[in-house]
């Protein structure tokens, strides 16, 4: 697998995630890049590895896969819907935590493209988690122990312990409990 350039910076401010960027030259926007950023053959496994895992109904298996085959850190007991996306071509930047559930068809994302540039980011889910259907996580968050984020949410930051979040993008809608 191919490392990405050097780091020219993390993003600053008050609730930034924790993202790395970097500039991309040449003309093309750095979607482009990718084969470059991450590898050719990296991506095609990774693809065909995430694929049988969106469609796989036993966890077990599931996890086993993306922990062994993808390098993802996954706690013991964790549970990822049918149709969870996780990162293509950064999945050993997620981590999630024992006993947490992700619901149906939410994406987990360590990347993102953007014209001028990209940036990449460790996305940790804490232990006894739970995740609403259809949610997307950005890179860089971090979503505490115990914290439950309602169906169809947007986290592009990081999520208390014990908080209750939702919307886009989410913002609490209970007081911790």
């Amino acid at each position: 697998m191919s490392e990405p350039p050097m780091d020219t910076g993390t993003m600053g401010g008050a609730g930034a995630r924790r993202v790395q960027r970097f500039p991309v030259q040449g003309g093309r926007n750095s979607m482009h890049q990718w084969p470059r950023i991450v590898g050719f053959w990296r991506g095609v496994w990774n693809t065909a590895i995430i694929l049988v895992g969106r469609y796989i109904p036993w966890i077990g298996v599931k996890n086993a896969l993306y922990r062994k085959a993808l390098g993802m850190r996954i706690g013991r007991d964790a549970s990822l819907g049918f149709m969870v996306m996780v990162d293509l071509f950064f999945p050993q930047l997620i981590s999630i935590g024992e006993n947490t559930i992700i619901g149906y068809n939410t994406t987990i994302l360590c990347h993102e493209f953007l014209v001028d540039e990209y940036r990449i980011g460790r996305v940790e889910i804490g232990p006894n988690v739970m995740i609403g259907a259809n949610c997307t996580i950005l890179p860089g968050v971090s979503i505490g122990a115990g914290a439950v984020v309602s169906a169809h949410s947007l986290i592009n930051k990081d999520v208390p312990a014990g908080a209750v979040v939702g919307g886009v993008p989410a913002r609490p809608i209970q007081k911790n409990r």
